[in-house]
């Protein structure tokens, strides 16, 4: 049995476009699991670019799965981006220092949480997912969507707004699959049922 080698950096012999993305983090802040890729129309350090105002005293995190496929120019905004929404004025006076240094004394920058990418997820061509969303296994993201609210598992949205298009499977079958957790098997059993993953035949998963 050859497995393919989740610690390669380009899986696909002569193509530098595809990347396990684990592989090319540098942010302590972003974790991948294993198999996800990412492929990117020029270069795969963009992801780490479209992963946008995550600067390292807002603490939060952007956590992704294992086995999610990530297309090209998709963006994660991060919380460094929120500014006030209930206060009189949005613009954020303290950063630039002087005598506005204490604009936010005893406030604080809206933050809402990590982001959270579960496994088995496809995010399509350029779509935006918004700070602290949560977007469950089995999850389709359709091309250029803004995701501004979490995602059930297994639902396919779209749109901007990005709203419910509909479920993938029923929800005995979606039960069956998060019960079953297949990404957290064994890698060699995984490979056993490529095939069986690959159908829309729930039986071996009952085994």
């Amino acid at each position: 049995m050859v497995i393919p080698n989740k610690d390669l950096k380009h899986p696909l012999a002569h193509h530098d476009k595809l990347c396990f993305l684990k592989n090319i983090i540098q942010s302590p802040n972003i974790s991948v699991g294993d198999y996800t890729y990412y492929d990117d129309l020029e270069d795969v350090q963009n992801f780490e670019r479209n992963v946008k105002y995550h600067f390292e005293f807002t603490g939060d995190k952007l956590v992704i799965g294992k086995f999610c496929m990530i297309a090209s120019g998709v963006s994660f905004i991060m919380n460094g981006a929120n500014h006030l929404t209930k206060s009189i004025s949005s613009y954020p006076f303290s950063i630039f220092g002087g005598d506005w240094s204490n604009a936010m004394a005893g406030k604080s920058f809206p933050n809402k949480g990590n982001t959270i990418i579960g496994n088995d997820v496809w995010i399509g061509h350029k779509a935006t997912i918004m700070a602290g969303v949560n977007i469950g296994d089995g999850a389709i993201i359709a091309a250029h969507s803004i995701v501004t609210k979490n995602v059930e598992p297994y639902t396919i949205v779209g749109g901007n707004p990005a709203k419910q298009i509909k479920k993938r499977f029923n929800e005995e079958q979606i039960e069956t699959l998060l019960d079953t957790q297949w990404w957290n098997w064994d890698i060699d059993k995984i490979s056993k049922h490529v095939h069986d993953l690959t159908s829309g035949d729930f039986s071996f998963l009952k085994i």
